[in-house]
């Protein structure tokens, strides 16, 4: 595959980083990586997500290779997800960028008074 330039709207690296990069992606890899649990425990750790954007970000996760599901057959019929070797590849980059946002909040939430009272 030729290297992509600049986020090339073409260019799938772009879509991926869009995918692996928006907030309830992160989030649910990061919650699937003690081990695998069923939807509802997943929405559970995850404040604000709604059943159908979980629903997308599970089938989008699932179908880049960074989880997988699994059926479980009880009555009703149960389903488990779990975060894929690829998927706990994202685990330190993520950790790294959680702790970054925690280490320089004080700075970003001064930034955005300044910013706030020039614009007021």
């Amino acid at each position: 595959m030729p290297e992509c330039q600049h986020f090339d709207i073409g260019c799938p690296s772009r879509q991926l980083f869009d995918q692996i990069a928006d907030k309830w992606s992160m989030m649910v890899l990061t919650v699937l990586v003690p081990g695998p649990m069923r939807f509802n425990a997943i929405k559970r750790h995850m404040e604000g997500v709604t059943q159908k954007a979980l629903t997308q970000c599970l089938r989008k996760l699932e179908r880049n290779g960074l989880l997988s599901r699994r059926v479980i057959p009880t009555s009703p019929v149960g389903v488990e997800y779990e975060i894929t070797a690829l998927g706990q590849s994202l685990h330190a980059p993520f950790k790294a960028l959680y702790r970054w946002t925690l280490d320089n909040l004080d700075e970003v939430e001064e930034s955005r008074r300044a910013f706030d009272l020039r614009a007021a």
